[in-house]
């Protein structure tokens, strides 16, 4: 389907929970949140029939975020169902690589083609600040993991205060050029201000070409991460709700003042 500004929406971003086991200095607060309750969580059910309505509707490429998607129970079995909806060519999911090395390969089983993993910096000590509760040793092991399972690209997100010049960007891509992984520089958003920029090393951030749509947990189909709007899954039936997201899909993203990115995915 094309939207009312001819962009055609072929990209589709499944946030399947709003937990996390890290509190990223930059994403949540060290508290943690207030998580949305147990029976307003989309069933995997839910998900894939929507998935499928989706795909019917010209979307070919389907990414699982979070929160962190691995702590989901039942992961793998999701992967699986939406790896066999008809038109889906690209699937793919994003985690921080904590729990990855005990899950690749069996999502690789399941279907999953490809992941992106967040490593904002290669220093022990600032990894631990930046994340709160975090080693970077699980991450490096589930980078080997996914290399070795054959995902196909690895992509590094290394989340920047202002650009890939800065010494930690500069590390991890060095890092991620020497071990066959691509690097993406995604700057420091901010959803409230209406704060973004383009990632560089990818297209997130660049409106004009904008092709997403997301499905938030809690079933709310978002036409745009910097905006209010959202349709609900279960009030208005999934066909309503994707037909709705993409006709008042805005021609530039504003602010959010309804969400957070663990909640959304980013």
């Amino acid at each position: 389907m094309f939207d009312k500004y001819n962009r055609k929406i072929t990209y589709l971003r499944i946030s399947v929970t709003d937990k996390c086991n890290l509190r990223c200095t930059y994403c949540m607060p060290a508290e943690g949140i207030e998580h949305i309750p147990h029976s307003e969580i989309l069933t995997f059910e839910e998900i894939v029939d929507f998935t499928r309505i989706a795909a019917k509707n010209g979307i070919n490429k389907v990414r699982i975020t979070g929160g962190e998607p691995l702590v989901r129970k039942g992961i793998v079995s999701l992967v699986n169902m939406l790896s066999k909806i008809e038109g889906i060519t690209d699937l793919s999911m994003t985690t921080n690589g904590v729990l990855l090395a005990n899950f690749a390969h069996d999502l690789k089983a399941a279907g999953l083609q490809r992941v992106n993993i967040s490593l904002d910096t290669l220093d022990p000590e600032k990894y631990k600040t930046i994340t709160r509760i975090g080693s970077i040793n699980d991450v490096l092991k589930g980078i080997e993991a996914a290399k070795q399972v054959g995902f196909n690209p690895v992509k590094i997100n290394c989340v920047v205060e202002n650009d890939a010049n800065e010494p930690d960007a500069k590390a991890v891509k060095q890092f991620a050029l020497e071990n066959g992984l691509v690097p993406r520089f995604i700057p420091k958003m901010d959803l409230e201000h209406g704060i973004f920029g383009v990632v560089d090393g990818g297209d997130g951030g660049n409106c004009a070409i904008c092709n997403r749509i997301r499905l938030t947990a809690n079933g709310m189909v978002k036409p745009c991460l910097f905006s209010n709007s959202g349709y609900s899954v279960r009030e208005l039936g999934a066909e309503q709700a994707f037909k709705m997201a993409i006709e008042n899909k805005p021609a530039c993203g504003t602010i959010n003042q309804t969400g957070q990115f663990y909640n959304i995915g980013g």
